[in-house]
């Protein structure tokens, strides 16, 4: 699925959930935190792994051992990012760039 990138990300979550099965955490970033989605999560079983955002009036809980392993993730986006194509998204059309990031992915990652 592809959003906007100036979308926040909070409201895409579901979406991008709906066909997630088997997962016991969930780790994401401060976009990701909205009572919604982690209410949503917690019924599902999952646990959030969510830091709350600085402007909360309480600050929530979240296992900020498991939160450190979130880098991973975030060295995959930047090796993605390593394509000029995936980086700066020349496509018009959002079947082309998916195109693209899987061409990518497939480069990158090629073991």
């Amino acid at each position: 699925m592809l959003a906007g990138g100036n979308a926040v990300d909070s409201p895409v979550a579901p979406h991008l959930l709906a066909g997630l099965k088997g997962a016991r955490y969930l780790l994401a970033d401060k976009g990701y935190d909205a009572k919604s989605l982690q209410k949503r999560l917690r019924q599902s079983g999952i646990v959030p792994v969510i830091p709350g955002c600085s402007n909360r009036k309480r600050p929530i809980r979240y296992d900020a051992k498991r939160y450190k392993s979130r880098h991973l993730i975030e060295n995959a986006f930047c090796r993605l990012k390593d394509f000029r194509c995936v980086a700066t998204r020349y496509d018009k059309f959002a079947r082309n760039f998916i195109f693209a990031v899987a061409l990518a992915t497939l480069a990158a990652f090629w073991q």
